[in-house]
């Protein structure tokens, strides 16, 4: 019996014990069910909730590891604003002087060296003439000829001519004055009957014949040529004293002097050399008396008129500037090169022989010199959509500010509003990392 109550005891503490058990799985099953509902309602408020959460932690450990960015800076201020452009240019002489070949020939003989100053009038160089004489010679035969048949043409004829023609007219006058006298005794004698009609009326007719014959030689000496036939030998005695002047201009030019006192800067010729008619023989100039001619662009010619000052940079003498003003302003637009340009002059006032013809130099304008007016540096200044701001740091940070500007040139600009004299603006990161409005910033020297 007791083995057979402790079995039953067993059995009845296992089924209790399965019971428990059972009970304690249904409640924990139960409350885990009412959690997994819980959960499920509340789960979009979980992800918004965590969300924020790490956009917090994100931004507090971005400041809290922040780093300021470099960047160069400089400080709005005042002084001198100078707007000038610049362009290209050829040096050239005011006044220039070229010997050309004034026939073909040879050179016989040269006188000076290139970069020699000459006084006026002296002998450079001279030409073979032996061919230039003989045309000279030519030349003054045929202008006497000419002269000769416009006197005789003008005159009525030749001196022969002309002799003979007053022999003539001598005859002639004799013959009328003898005609006269016959026929006057003719006459009496008719009236006594010692003549006879026919013999009167012959007698008149040689009066009449000897006055027709003077009438004739008298039209002979005063117009014995047209006037056609006079204006043909004035045309060609002029011709003639044409040809003969270029003759004798030849040979004047065969013997080339000094026109002025200068420098011989340009000498192709050489002694004993066969030319050309019209080949360069020398260049000579007053090296104390030069220009350039300035080629600006088109849309700077506008801002450019006589007398604004000009500074002039030559690559040959590095560090040495020229100076000098507008002369002339273009009249019109030429094509040069790529470029569409007016061509200036420019007079260099500072001349003293070291700059040579025919150099290219860089000439630089001053349009305009504004002083005492508030400016910064023009990398300051930035663009949107047409409107200038720059960067003021304020407190190491970047503040966006817009500006109004004024005259702007290469490396300043003008601001009219916007900042005040000592304000200090960002130009650019010195690690290349573009800037913008509320970076923090550290000005690097």
């Amino acid at each position: 019996m007791r083995y057979a109550w402790a079995g039953l005891t067993l059995r009845e503490h296992f089924f209790d014990s399965i019971g428990v058990a059972s009970d304690s799985y249904i409640l924990a099953f139960g409350q885990r069910m009412a959690i997994n509902k819980s959960t499920k309602r509340n789960t979009p408020y979980i992800w918004i909730g965590s969300a924020v959460l790490l956009l917090l932690v994100f931004y507090a450990v971005r400041l809290a590891t922040r780093t300021s960015v470099p960047v160069r800076a400089a400080e709005a201020e005042i002084g001198n604003l100078r707007n000038t452009t610049a362009t290209n240019g050829k040096v050239e002489p005011q006044v220039n002087y070229e010997a050309h070949a004034p026939f073909p020939g040879i050179v016989k003989a040269l006188y000076v060296h290139e970069g020699d100053k000459v006084p006026r009038g002296k002998l450079l160089l001279v030409m073979d003439d032996t061919d230039a004489q003989s045309r000279l010679a030519t030349a003054l035969a045929n202008l006497r000829g000419a002269q000769a048949s416009y006197d005789a043409t003008s005159k009525g004829g030749t001196q022969e001519e002309r002799l003979t023609l007053s022999s003539d007219m001598t005859t002639a006058e004799m013959n009328r004055d003898q005609a006269q006298r016959d026929l006057a005794a003719l006459t009496k004698l008719q009236a006594t009957g010692a003549a006879s009609a026919n013999e009167v009326a012959s007698a008149k007719q040689r009066l009449q014949s000897a006055e027709n014959s003077i009438a004739s030689l008298n039209q002979r000496k005063s117009s014995r040529y047209d006037s056609a036939e006079l204006a043909h030998a004035k045309a060609t005695l002029d011709d003639a004293k044409v040809a003969y002047q270029a003759a004798l201009t030849t040979i004047d030019q065969a013997n080339v002097r000094a026109p002025f006192a200068g420098t011989v800067y340009s000498l192709p010729a050489s002694p004993t050399e066969y030319v050309q008619q019209g080949d360069k023989l020398l260049q000579l100039a007053d090296l104390t008396k030069m220009q350039v001619r300035a080629y600006f662009d088109e849309p700077e010619i506008g801002k450019l008129k006589v007398g604004l000052p000009i500074t002039i940079a030559w690559d040959a003498q590095p560090g040495k500037i020229w100076h000098g003003h507008i002369s002339r302003v273009p009249a019109t637009i030429i094509g040069y090169g790529t470029r569409n340009v007016g061509e200036v002059l420019v007079a260099i006032d500072d001349a003293d022989g070291s700059l040579l013809p025919n150099t290219n130099v860089t000439v630089t304008v001053t349009i305009s010199n504004q002083q005492g007016i508030l400016n910064i540096p023009r990398e300051a200044l930035h663009m949107e959509q047409g409107k200038p701001y720059v960067y003021r740091i304020e407190d190491d940070v970047l503040r966006r500010v817009p500006v109004t500007t004024g005259s702007i040139n290469l490396t300043q600009v003008q601001i009219l509003s916007g900042l005040k004299q000592g304000d200090i603006v960002s130009l650019n990161s010195t690690n290349g990392q573009p800037i913008s409005d509320g970076m923090a910033v550290t000005v690097v020297k």
